[in-house]
C-alpha cells in the first residue's frame, strides 16, 4: 500500500504532538488558582503552541492541497471513505479554529500574543469584556470537539490496524 509522502507524515505527527502538549498544558494552567509566575508562563507557552498549530496547519493545508494522499484500500466500504473524509475535514477546521479562537479570546481579555516572546502579532481589537466569556467558552467547546474527534481517528485507525489489518494505520506512520 502507498504511503503518504515524508513531509505530510512529519507534519502529521508533529502536529499532533503539539496539539496534545498545548491541550494538557491548557488544562493544567486553567486548574493553576491565582495569578502565579508558573500560571503565567504556562499561559504564553500554551498560545507559543497554538500559534505554532496555526502556522505548521496552513503548511500543512498547503501541501495536502498540492500532494494526492494514498488512496483508501479497495475493500473498504464507501461509508468508511466517507466518514474518513468527513472527520478529517473537521480536524482541518478544528487546527485552524482553535488557535484562531483563542488568539481573538486573548485579544478580547487585552492581552495580546507575543510569539515566543519575541514577536508581537497583530491587535486588530481593543478588549471586549462583553465577547471575553463568549471566546472563552467557543475555545473551550473547539477543543472538547477537538479531543472528541481525535479519539476517533485513533480508535478507526487501531480499528483498521488490529482488526481490518488493512493497512491504513502504515500509510501514516513514519517507520
Amino acid at each position: 500500500m502507498k504511503k503518504y509522502t515524508l513531509t505530510a507524515i512529519l507534519l502529521h505527527w508533529l502536529i499532533a504532538l503539539l496539539i496534545i502538549s498545548a491541550f494538557f498544558l491548557g488544562v493544567t494552567m486553567v486548574d493553576i488558582h491565582g495569578i502565579t509566575p508558573t500560571k503565567l508562563r504556562y499561559f504564553s507557552w500554551h498560545k507559543w503552541l497554538g500559534v505554532t498549530v496555526l502556522g505548521l496547519a496552513s503548511i500543512r493545508l498547503l501541501w495536502r492541497l498540492t500532494h494526492t494522499p494514498p488512496a483508501y484500500p479497495a475493500n473498504m466500504p464507501n461509508w468508511q471513505h466517507k466518514a474518513a473524509s468527513g472527520l478529517h475535514g473537521l480536524l482541518y477546521v478544528l487546527m485552524f479554529a482553535i488557535p484562531v479562537s483563542g488568539y481573538i479570546y486573548s485579544l478580547s481579555a487585552g492581552i495580546p500574543i507575543v510569539y515566543l516572546g519575541i514577536i508581537p502579532l497583530p491587535v486588530f481589537m481593543g478588549p471586549n469584556p462583553e465577547l471575553k466569556p463568549l471566546l472563552k467558552e467557543l475555545h473551550y467547546l473547539l477543543n472538547m470537539s477537538m479531543l472528541a474527534l481525535v479519539c476517533a481517528h485513533v480508535l478507526a485507525a487501531l480499528k483498521h490496524q488490529l482488526i481490518d489489518r488493512d493497512g491504513v494505520l502504515n500509510r501514516i506512520l513514519p517507520w
